[in-house]
């Protein structure tokens, strides 16, 4: 469970979606009655949360349903239903990150140039460093040399060895070379950085399986992780993105980046739904302490936070 400093934290990350269309959708609740019209605006305001018209639909059900149920009639028991089944909606896929118990655990990280994949992966060596683990970062997106770059200046902020090759060098070269110097290090984890462009969206996926590839011959059944930085402000198309990663080199489990500046959000409810994948991460912030493992109770009660003061 999350402690209260960080539950203040997905708070303050979550003001501007908490401050736009989610507190639209609090304010429906503090009507005297909910009618036929409040159910058709919580439609159309969860749509426009980004929430997806396919999950929209199936939870205004399941809380018509629910609220059938339990003949609840007052806007703050159906409210309460309705938190409930945003919960119900982000808990269906979770689980915790890296399940298992191994000597040297392969962490891919992917994900569009601009999405904040960068710094999303120093602060994870960084959430890693703080459990006390060995980490080591590889540089694998050598097709732009500003990447290389940016992710030694984090390594250096984090006090992370990043293990690198020239520009243009072959990107599973750095990764063959990474895994055994985390092998030789006994590190505890190697994150590795991938390109986030190419010339063609089918070379940047057959480069992405081939280091997946190298990582299974060189460790075994890595990576153990595959993460996809998703940037919140783009909303659905963050999914299709998505979609298109999912199907070509296996994604375990979602970061969620920019949710600071994200005035939707819901996005985050059709995650699950329409990719059938937990969201393990959120940074809520450019500092490398705005970061936290995703937990669906936290989430749902930091977008309800203001609306809790009634």
């Amino acid at each position: 469970m999350l402690g209260f400093g960080k539950t203040k934290k997905m708070e303050d990350g979550l003001a501007k979606t908490r401050q736009s269309v989610f507190g639209r959708i609090a304010n429906l609740f503090k009507e005297n009655e909910i009618t036929e019209e409040t159910w058709e605006e919580l439609e159309m305001l969860l749509i426009q949360a980004d929430v997806g018209m396919a999950t929209t639909i199936e939870l205004i059900e399941a809380v018509r349903t629910e609220a059938t149920r339990v003949i609840a009639r007052t806007p703050q028991a159906i409210e309460e239903i309705l938190k409930e089944e945003l919960v119900r909606l982000l808990s269906a896929n979770q689980r915790e990150y890296l399940e298992g118990d191994r000597v040297l655990n392969v962490v891919l990280v992917v994900g569009v140039n601009g999405s904040g994949k960068t710094t999303s992966i120093a602060k994870l060596a960084r959430f890693h460093k703080q459990r006390g683990d060995g980490v080591l970062l590889a540089a694998a997106d050598t097709f732009r040399a500003a990447a290389i770059d940016q992710l030694q200046v984090w390594g250096d902020r984090v006090g992370v060895e990043v293990i690198a090759h020239q520009p243009k060098a072959d990107p599973g070269a750095v990764v063959y070379d990474a895994l055994l110097a985390g092998q030789s290090r006994r590190a505890d984890v190697v994150i590795v950085d991938t390109a986030g462009r190419l010339h063609t969206k089918h070379n940047l996926m057959r480069e992405l399986a081939k280091i997946r590839s190298i990582a299974q011959k060189q460790i075994h059944r890595a990576p153990h992780e595959t993460l996809l930085v998703l940037d919140a402000t783009t909303g659905q198309n963050a999914l299709n993105q998505a979609k298109e990663f999912v199907n070509a080199v296996g994604i375990t489990g979602v970061i969620l980046a920019k949710l600071d500046s994200s005035a939707k959000g819901g996005m985050v409810f059709a995650i699950g739904r329409e990719l059938g994948l937990p969201i393990l991460f959120t940074a809520t912030g450019e500092q490398l302490d705005d970061w936290a493992e995703f937990d669906p109770v936290t989430f749902v009660d930091a977008l309800f936070a203001e609306n809790e003061m009634r």
